[in-house]
């Protein structure tokens, strides 16, 4: 650590010293790049300067910055993918910094020339190591399960990401747990971001900006997660008209409105927007009527309910720098019904915050500072037949702020710090009848430091460390991390990123069973934990060290990825599996496990034309490390697979437009996936109550509880192979220059696969996915 952060201030020093020297001979430019038909920031476009041969990229923002330019008139262009190219002219004076706007028109899908050229710039200047950027557009490109298209669809492609199922799908990133993903939407955590039936999350489809999804080896701008982060923007809404969404399908109603409330008169204006996106399912009461006559999965409705609200306001200055105000009420219910029809377990959670966030340009500098405020609460309930009620929530408050210095050659220095404050509770009994019942506070501190140099656009450094403070642990937890980047030509390049991480979150899931709908969340105890040699931990974070590789190549219009990752888990805080109410452990509610996750992941992509083709082939071994407390004050340790070590994982997605007007799409998904891990089932028990003297406290009268004896072996088993075909037809039909109808017809698992949902433990019966599932959902667009 001391090498690296040696590095990194031997690398600033001398950028600073360079870039004063160069200040007093030259200037710079700075601007930012937005979409003229609806004013929307663009991010990933790239900015270069025919004369100098130089350039630059927008951020979230759509913010540029180029630096050390001699004084002379030069000529900018602006290219990104789906984007006509625009330029401008700007004069460079010694010591100013001048100030531009671009203004990009959007075209369709087709990939022409100029978007070729776009994309290989950004191939040679990011990093891109275990990294996929998601839009709006490659969202729609799928097949949209039940009509309708989300996020949560196209993530179940992404590289090294594993899905459960269509019911109670849950994200699970190389190897990681759900509670080590990081989950964030402008820049506020959240905790639960998927219904309960998977083909769905809480982000609206059309506020999306941007997605960025980390797998591994993400830099130290991230922290308190300790395997990936998916980092969501939304955007900032329509300054020039009023415009929006609305669809219907019988899975759920769904719109949004966005437009401005000051509007922008000139480019150069200021301008206050908002939007908003409401979407509610009643596939509970849909599935009854429209499907019972698809076979025994529909018999008893499908019984999955859920709302998402999310509003935002807008206020942008003439330079550039704005204020937003957002909000959001997130809810989901779910029940698990038998052959009869009747409930045997319930569960419902809900998720609200609010916050803001701002973005300033500082006059007369090429500088970019951010900041945000957010509050947001989560909580579960759940309730099983024969099992006592379990609930668990989770407060956060959240603030931050950083800053951006630009350098010429895409080379960039950024630091910044945070704060937050957690407060969880925990109701919960294991399955041997031991209750915890926990609330718990903590406050973060971090700081971060950040600076990436692209040496002549063939090899890229990116060091940077986050200094990282718990409270309710005292424990201070440095954390270097570095990336790197070697462009061999344009068409191959090699990357490559290492990286220590921590975290205090602990997530409170079964890891018996594949499908498990509570999700519940508590901060990292400070009761004694012991671990797998029943040792004293001397901290109680969860611990991860990552080491990931890569090369991409590309061969005519097919653009391909490999990389080869390593995660290792040294510590991951659990939950006493094995303790209960008369066992000799009493003192342990948690202990200090370990997992190593290994695997490859190789995906192939072509978009040309109409054409849009993309393969991913995943491979993955995931081994954890737990102690199992016997009933005579032994314990013995052992290796097991958790329950989402998918081994292979396969996708392939195709997607092609036709007609003259473009107005057809046609598209189709095809996924395998190698059987989950599961823990089988060694007998039952009664369990009977032998206080009191009524009938109910009689023995021999009595009906007790049925208790599952599960194996020593933690899941030893595996279920059956998963597999499904998803294809769509969408027509588009356009009414006037903003309107337009859209029909979508989709069918989910075309050949009716019956992909196993979970077993019931008690009658052996077995419940399945989602069966063949049509579904036509029409869209107004205007």
């Amino acid at each position: 650590m001391r090498h690296l952060f040696s590095l990194i201030s031997f690398i600033i020093c001398f950028n600073a010293f360079s870039s004063f020297a160069q200040s007093t001979t030259t200037g710079s430019v700075k601007g930012f790049v937005y979409e003229k038909g609806n004013g929307e920031a663009l991010s990933n476009v790239n900015i270069f300067v025919k004369e100098a041969k130089t350039g630059a990229q927008t951020d979230d923002n759509g913010y540029f910055s180029i630096s050390q330019l001699l004084p002379s008139t030069y000529t900018l262009f602006a290219t990104a993918f789906g984007y006509d190219t625009a330029f401008i002219t700007v004069k460079i004076e010694v010591g100013n910094v001048v100030s531009k706007k671009f203004y990009l028109n959007a075209k369709g899908l087709e990939l022409g020339g100029v978007d070729v050229s776009a994309r290989k710039i950004q191939k040679t200047t990011r990093i891109n190591i275990g990294t996929t950027t998601i839009t709006p557009k490659e969202i729609k490109l799928l097949p949209s399960s039940g009509g309708e298209p989300d996020l949560a669809q196209y993530l179940q492609v992404t590289p090294g990401v594993t899905f459960t199922g269509d019911q109670g799908g849950q994200l699970y990133i190389r190897g990681g747990s759900p509670v080590q993903t990081g989950i964030l939407l402008d820049g506020i955590t959240i905790y639960n971001p998927f219904h309960s039936i998977g083909l769905y999350s809480v982000f609206e489809t059309e506020a999306i900006r941007s997605a960025d999804v980390y797998t591994a080896g993400f830099n130290a701008t991230y922290g308190n997660r300790s395997s990936a982060i998916l980092d969501i923007h939304t955007k900032d809404g329509n300054n020039q008209r009023l415009s929006g969404i609305v669809s219907l399908s019988p899975i759920m109603i769904r719109g949004m409105l966005e437009g401005p409330l000051l509007k922008q008169k000139t480019p150069d204006d200021g301008s206050a927007t908002f939007l908003l996106s409401v979407k509610h399912s009643y596939l509970s009461q849909t599935s009854k009527v429209l499907y019972s006559g698809l076979g025994e999965s529909f018999k008893n409705g499908l019984p999955f309910e859920f709302t998402d609200i999310y509003g935002k306001m807008s206020f942008s200055g003439n330079n550039g720098s704005k204020f937003n105000l957002f909000g959001f009420n997130f809810n989901d219910k779910a029940n698990i019904l038998n052959s009869a029809g009747v409930s045997t377990a319930q569960f419902d959670w809900a998720s609200f915050g609010a916050g803001t966030t701002f973005v300033v340009s500082p006059s007369g500098s090429s500088s970019l500072i951010n900041g945000k405020f957010a509050y947001s609460n989560y909580k579960i309930n759940n309730q099983e037949v024969n099992f006592a009620p379990r609930s668990s929530s989770i407060n956060n408050f959240e603030g931050a702020i950083d800053f951006t210095y630009f350098f010429s050659g895409y080379s960039q220095l950024k630091y910044g710090i945070e704060v937050a404050g957690q407060n969880t509770k925990l109701d919960y009994r294991n399955s041997l009848g031991n209750t915890i019942v926990l609330d718990r506070n903590n406050t973060t501190a971090a700081a971060f430091f950040l600076f990436k140099k692209n040496f002549n656009q063939r090899f890229i450094l990116e060091p940077s460390i986050r200094l990282q403070y718990y409270s309710s642990l005292s424990k201070f937890s440095p954390e270097p991390r570095i990336n790197m980047k070697f462009n061999v030509n344009s068409n191959l390049r090699f990357k490559a990123a290492a990286g220590l991480y921590s975290q205090n979150i602990v997530g409170i899931k079964s890891d018996r069973d594949v499908v498990n709908f509570f999700n519940g969340f508590v901060l990292s105890p400070d009761q004694q934990i012991l671990n797998t040699n029943r040792e004293r931990v001397d901290n109680n974070l969860e611990r991860a060290q990552h080491l990931v590789a890569g090369v991409e190549f590309d061969i005519k219009d097919v653009e391909f990825n490999l990389e080869p990752w390593f995660k290792n888990f040294s510590q991951i805080i659990q939950l006493n599996r094995t303790k209960g109410v008369n066992t000799f452990n009493t003192a342990y509610d948690f202990q200090a496990d370990k997992g190593v996750a290994a695997g490859i992941d190789f995906s192939a992509k072509y978009v040309i034309k109409r054409v849009f083709l993309w393969g991913v082939i995943s491979y993955q071994k995931i081994t954890y490390t737990t102690r199992l407390e016997n009933f005579d004050n032994t314990y013995t340790s052992q290796d097991y697979p958790p329950p989402f070590d998918r081994r292979m994982n396969i996708n392939l997605v195709g997607s092609y437009t036709l007609g003259k007007k473009k107005d057809w799409e046609i598209s189709a998904r095809f996924n395998y996936g190698s059987p989950f891990p599961f823990t089988q089932t060694q007998g039952f028990n009664e369990n009977v109550n032998i206080t009191g003297t009524s009938i109910s406290g009689n023995p021999m009268t009595q009906n007790g509880n049925i208790n599952t004896i599960y194996s020593n072996t933690i899941n030893g088993g595996r279920l059956t192979q998963y597999h499904r075909l998803d294809m769509s037809l969408k027509k588009t039909f356009k009414i006037s220059t903003y309107s337009s109808l859209e029909t979508t017809f989709a069918m989910t698992n075309v050949y009716d696969r019956n992909n196993v949902f979970y077993v019931n433990r008690l009658d052996n019966k077995v419940y399945y996915q989602l069966p063949v599932f049509p579904s036509l959902n029409v869209s107004w667009r205007f």
